[in-house]
């Protein structure tokens, strides 16, 4: 969901960073509602035509999200306007998005695919998934389907739906270029909580552009397979279509927690961990080239009750390998505060296991 070449948008078309977060266009909000075509049945479109298939199935579960905010920037307190797209979780009016889609709305209003437009309410965020829960007031809404199972396979058809630009509905496709993608700290500036936002994630190379943050990735049965989150721009890259989403079970588990509770509940472990790279590997003789390289280890935390310590080298999260950072924070997410965990690591070349019973974090 950070660089000094590459920008990140958030949803104001005031806001400067450094990744493309892909939730602001930068005009007023563009086409809308109003003026998208109707989507075609999907009983009526042939089935060697799969992306148009998806399309008919998703379309009407996408919305555009245009935001009033203001923030606190570099420059000052700045208002501004701005767009990012939705999908409907239930037919009772929740809608996911991503966090930096709404983050400092004063208003936000919520345009849909049969052309109406209603206003809505913020239910929760959650800036360390990048994914938020809006709602209106409206029942009997088409809520898509999540793939809330197996992760997708690389290589697989994937469709982007979302707005951007303002372009509402606009439809994109391509495929799962891969699974469990990261963003190194490096090439993000948002601090801590858009480090942990940025891994696991789905990289696609179905066009994603500004305003598509929020919308959906779907498989070729229609189903969410991801809500799409961040791409990097060919200007700075040199690459084409490098985008980005963030698991469709990241997504559930968030917003079933945001809709319950209100709060997202995260398991914890209590260290601080950077990748460990080849060449420090080489340098000290190590039997391993990758692992998450343990820098502090927070005290009275599981991880320091386990016996972990500074220096270790994490390798696994029970059958998770873990070669990085990002590793570590996607085996988390698969687990619940009060998991009993093993971890494996590396400590003077020697392999450990601790087990770990995993603590709490609200967000």
């Amino acid at each position: 969901m950070k660089s000094r070449s590459t920008a990140i948008s958030a949803s104001l078309i005031f806001i400067l960073t450094t990744i493309l977060l892909t939730g602001c266009s930068e005009t007023e909000p563009g086409p809308q509602a109003e003026n998208t075509a109707k989507v075609s049945p999907q009983a009526s479109i042939p089935a060697d035509e799969p992306v148009a298939r998806v399309a008919s199935k998703v379309g009407p579960s996408v919305v555009q999200v245009n935001v009033r905010a203001v923030r606190e920037t570099p420059l000052g307190i700045q208002r501004g306007e701005g767009l990012g797209s939705g999908v409907i979780y239930r037919s009772d009016g929740y809608i996911v998005t991503n966090n930096h889609v709404i983050e400092g709305a004063t208003g936000v209003n919520v345009a849909f695919a049969d052309g109406t437009i209603e206003e809505a309410s913020i239910v929760g965020t959650d800036p360390n998934t990048e994914i938020a829960v809006i709602k209106v007031n409206r029942n009997d809404l088409p809520a898509a389907t999540f793939d809330d199972g197996d992760a997708p396979v690389v290589g697989q058809l994937a469709v982007a739906i979302g707005s951007p630009s303002g372009f509402e509905s606009t439809v994109t496709s391509g495929v799962v270029s891969g699974v469990g993608r990261e963003f190194p700290p490096e090439l993000t500036s948002g601090g801590q909580a858009e480090q942990n936002a940025l891994t696991d994630l789905i990289q696609t190379d179905a066009a994603i552009s500004l305003g598509n943050s929020g919308g959906a990735l779907a498989d070729r049965d229609g189903e969410i397979i991801g809500i799409n989150v961040a791409y990097l721009p060919p200007a700075e890259t040199g690459a084409v279509n490098l985008g980005f989403a963030v698991p469709s079970d990241t997504a559930v588990s968030v917003a079933d927690q945001l809709i319950e509770e209100g709060e997202v509940t995260t398991p914890y472990l209590g260290v601080r961990t950077t990748d460990l790279s080849p060449e420090d590997a080489g340098r000290f003789d190590l039997p391993i080239d990758s692992g998450a390289l343990v820098v502090q280890v927070v005290p009275g935390s599981p991880a320091r009750e386990a016996g972990v310590r500074k220096g270790d080298i994490i390798t696994a999260l029970d059958n998770a390998r873990i070669v990085g950072y990002g590793d570590l924070l996607g085996a988390l997410r698969d687990h619940e505060p009060g998991d009993r965990v093993i971890l494996t690591l590396f400590r003077n070349t020697q392999e450990k296991k601790l087990a770990v019973t995993l603590g709490e974090t609200s967000q």
